[in-house]
């Protein structure tokens, strides 16, 4: 075991770890309002806005996150029209392919764990609301969406867990994220096992301060 090559790796890990985490925030913050609004749509009783829902969230927690990433960096850039709009200007760059394949991803998933937490809700606390002339538009934001996200916490830490994990796929796209760095000083030091038990220990305190933050909030916010 080669502890130097773990002790002059680490700092450098450790820097790449920055790209994780903005990788990470970022695809958590679209994914967020992707899910709440398919999460919306899947509660219409329109079944055309529905179904639309339902085969979003179906197509994208039913395939590999990576053919995902695969299929919006190098399928997308192979159609000729896309490289004429505006939107090639993000679709050429990996990191921002890479951000769109995770949003949507975790936004499948995140837009169930919302509808079963609206579900959950007790029609009583809609029906208080509307005795007292509250408007359904006023309900939705400050009744349902709040109790919502409380009982969707514990499953919720699970998905950011999840795709905090799934950012190591970015480096299949040249992104230099923590995954990556650590395949580059691979590629010149031929010592594998070293090097991923740095990254293996950084990503595994970074689950560490996940579940503590989850669980803080369940407390926090009185989950039962």
């Amino acid at each position: 075991m080669d502890f130097d090559l773990m002790i002059t790796s680490f700092p450098k890990l450790l820097n790449a770890t920055l790209v994780t985490l903005k990788l990470l925030s970022l695809s958590l913050v679209f994914g967020l309002f992707i899910g709440l609004f398919f999460a919306v749509l899947r509660l219409r009783k329109n079944i055309f806005l529905n179904k639309f829902a339902y085969g979003y969230s179906y197509v994208f927690r039913g395939t590999p996150l990576l053919v995902q990433i695969f299929i919006i960096y190098f399928g997308l850039g192979q159609i000729e029209y896309l490289r004429t709009t505006i939107l090639w200007v993000v679709l050429k760059e990996p990191y921002w392919c890479a951000i769109i394949a995770f949003a949507l991803n975790t936004g499948a998933y995140t837009s169930e764990i919302l509808r079963s937490a609206f579900q959950t809700i007790k029609p009583g606390f809609i029906e208080a609301g509307k005795s007292l002339g509250i408007s359904n538009k006023i309900i939705f934001y400050k009744i349902q969406i709040p109790i919502a996200i409380r009982q969707s916490l514990p499953a919720y830490g699970n998905e950011i867990i999840l795709m905090m994990k799934g950012t190591s796929l970015a480096s299949t796209v040249t992104l230099l994220d923590l995954t990556g760095v650590a395949k580059y000083i691979i590629s010149t030091t031929f010592k594998p096992v070293e090097v991923f038990i740095v990254a293996g220990g950084i990503y595994l305190f970074m689950t560490f301060i996940i579940h503590n933050l989850i669980k803080y909030l369940e407390k926090r916010f009185g989950y039962q």
